[in-house]
């Protein structure tokens, strides 16, 4: 007989436009019962922006506080001005209470997750090609062409680390991607999938 089914923490990361916002908020849309880490920062909130809604905005010296208590799971300072960190306390009480839960991260901020939480299950969002990713990058055409290269150059760099993640679920379309992460949150201890395996083709 296989264990009980338990909430599981995701940690979604993957390169720069593979369209990791866009499948949190379909699973958002779609799927109510998971809980959604929001984020703290330091910056002002912007029109329409509501606390505890789309961020935790703190002041610089609260935010020094989270830090030197050990609150955050990761942070990081953002072009060089506004820092974002995960409060750990909402992602331990979303897990304890039951519910699945899911954090989306860039690369740098699962790394630092990984050391402080490793019971987690790392998820990397992948582009369906090369090209495609390319395409979603400089389809805007909005960027000069080196803005566009140094892109293109961070994209492939976390491309590479791929390997470092447990699972990787392929983005061909934004709510299978979405449903594939839903059924990663609750597991079969027995069935639960080996680091590198890939979900989707």
């Amino acid at each position: 007989m296989s264990e009980p089914r338990r909430s599981r923490l995701i940690v979604l990361a993957g390169p720069t436009a593979v369209g990791k916002g866009t499948v949190a908020a379909e699973v958002r849309r779609h799927h109510p019962e998971v809980w959604l880490s929001v984020s703290a920062t330091t910056r002002d909130p912007r029109p329409g922006e509501e606390n505890g809604v789309h961020y935790w905005f703190v002041s610089d010296d609260d935010f020094d506080a989270m830090i030197e208590r050990g609150d955050l799971l990761e942070w990081a300072t953002v072009h060089g001005t506004h820092r974002y960190g995960t409060p750990r306390g909402p992602v331990e009480l979303a897990l304890a209470s039951g519910h699945p839960a899911m954090l989306e991260i860039d690369l740098q901020g699962a790394r630092q997750v990984r050391r402080t939480m490793p019971e987690a299950l790392f998820v990397f969002l992948k582009p369906p090609s090369w090209e495609e990713l390319v395409r979603r990058l400089v389809g805007r055409g909005t960027e000069t062409a080196a803005q566009r290269e140094r892109r293109l150059a961070t994209a492939r760099e976390e491309l590479a680390a791929e390997s470092e993640f447990d699972v990787t679920v392929v983005n061909h379309e934004v709510h299978a991607a979405a449903d594939e992460l839903v059924a990663l949150m609750t597991f079969d201890q027995a069935s639960a999938p080996a680091r590198g395996e890939t979900t989707t083709d």
